[in-house]
C-alpha cells in the first residue's frame, strides 16, 4: 500500500485537530502514514499523531518555512511516498506549495475528499467559487494536497508505533521571527464546529450582540460575518467567511441576515448542516440551506438563543 506523508501541526504538546483530521484522511486511504513534526514540543506531541504508522521529528530551529518544506520533501522522497498532505490552515497553505515545488508536483488545494486507488490518489475540491465540485487526479510522482478543515473525521487509530528523529532543518531564504497570538481567546471561525454568521440584515454593528449571544449559547461556536459587514467596519476581517475571507466547513453553519452572494457561498457551502434565517424568502442562501426560517431575525434569534440555553441546561 502507498505511503502518505502528513505535515502535523501541534501546540502545547498536543496535535492540532486540523492535523488529526488530515491524519484521518490519510489513514482512510492507506495504512502506511508518516507524520512529520517540527518545532518546540514536537517530540512530545508526536505520540498523539493518531493514525500514523511512524512519526518523524525534524530537528533544528525550524523557523524557515522553505527549509522545513525541503526537509519534508526529503522525507517523502526517502520513504518513496506517493502522496503528501497537510491541513489547509495558514501554516499548511504556506508550507504545502513549497513541499510540492521541491517534489516537482502540482498542489491540489482545499480538498474535501481524498481517496486512493493503488498508487494513484483522487481528490474532490470546490471549483469556480464553489459552484462545482471538481474530481481531480495528479500525474506527479508524489500527489500533493491540502485538506479543508472540518471536512474529514480524525483518525480513531492509535498513535505511531515508531517515533524517530529526522534531519535537522537548516537555514532557508525566509525565517519566521515570531507569532502574535490573537487577543480575546475567541474560537477561530475556520476551526469551530459551529459557526453563527451575520450579514447586513443585522442593520447595525451593535445588533451583532445577538449573533454573539447565540454563539455563546452553543458554547463551542464562533462568530462569522459576511464581506459586506467586514467592509463596513462592523466586524474584524478574521471573522469574514467567503471567497476573500476564510473557508469553513463546520458541522453546523447558521447564516443570519445574509442574502447568500456567490462569494459568501464559496466559503461555507460544504458545511455539514446549513440553517438560514432571512426575512426575504427569495434570498439565494435558501437554495443551499438544509433548513430555512423566513422571518425577522430580531425575533427569531433571541428565541433560538433561549431554546439552546434551555437544552444545554437540561442536557
Amino acid at each position: 500500500m502507498s505511503t502518505i506523508v502528513v505535515f502535523v501541526e501541534h501546540a502545547d504538546g498536543s496535535v492540532k485537530r486540523a492535523s488529526l483530521e488530515a491524519l484521518g484522511a490519510a489513514r482512510a486511504a492507506s495504512n502506511q502514514v508518516i507524520a512529520v513534526l517540527c518545532g518546540d514540543g514536537a517530540k512530545a506531541a508526536a505520540a498523539g499523531a493518531n493514525g500514523a504508522s511512524k512519526a518523524v521529528v525534524l530537528g533544528g530551529a525550524s523557523t524557515s518555512p522553505d527549509a522545513v518544506a525541503q526537509a519534508i520533501a526529503a522525507v517523502a522522497t526517502d520513504s518513496n511516498a506517493k502522496a503528501f498532505v497537510a491541513s489547509a490552515t495558514s501554516s499548511g497553505r504556506d508550507l504545502a506549495p513549497r513541499v510540492a515545488a521541491n517534489l516537482e508536483s502540482t498542489l491540489l488545494s482545499d480538498c474535501v475528499e481524498f481517496t486512493a486507488d493503488g498508487d494513484a490518489f483522487t481528490v474532490k475540491r470546490p471549483w469556480l467559487a464553489g459552484k462545482l465540485i471538481a474530481t481531480m487526479r495528479s500525474n506527479a510522482k508524489v500527489a500533493c494536497a491540502t485538506l479543508r478543515r472540518n471536512a474529514f473525521a480524525p483518525s480513531d487509530a492509535d498513535g505511531p508505533g515508531e517515533i524517530v528523529d529526522g534531519a535537522d532543518v537548516g537555514a532557508g531564504k525566509a525565517t519566521l521571527t515570531g507569532i502574535e497570538a490573537k487577543q480575546g481567546g475567541a474560537i477561530d471561525v475556520a476551526e469551530a464546529p459551529v459557526v453563527v454568521s451575520g450579514g447586513r440584515g443585522m442593520k447595525e454593528p451593535e445588533h451583532f450582540a445577538l449573533i454573539e449571544g447565540l454563539a455563546a449559547a452553543f458554547g463551542n461556536a464562533a462568530v462569522g460575518a459576511s464581506r459586506a459587514v467586514v467592509d463596513a467596519g462592523w466586524r474584524p476581517h478574521s471573522e469574514q467567511v467567503g471567497q476573500t475571507g476564510k473557508t469553513v466547513a463546520p458541522q453546523l453553519y447558521i447564516a443570519i441576515g445574509i442574502s447568500g452572494a456567490i462569494q459568501h457561498l464559496a466559503g461555507m457551502k460544504t458545511s455539514k448542516v446549513i440553517v438560514a434565517i432571512n426575512k426575504d424568502a427569495e434570498a439565494p442562501i435558501f437554495k443551499v440551506a438544509d433548513y430555512g426560517i423566513v422571518g425577522d431575525a430580531f425575533e427569531i434569534v433571541p428565541a433560538l438563543t433561549e431554546e439552546i440555553k434551555r437544552i444545554k441546561a437540561e442536557g
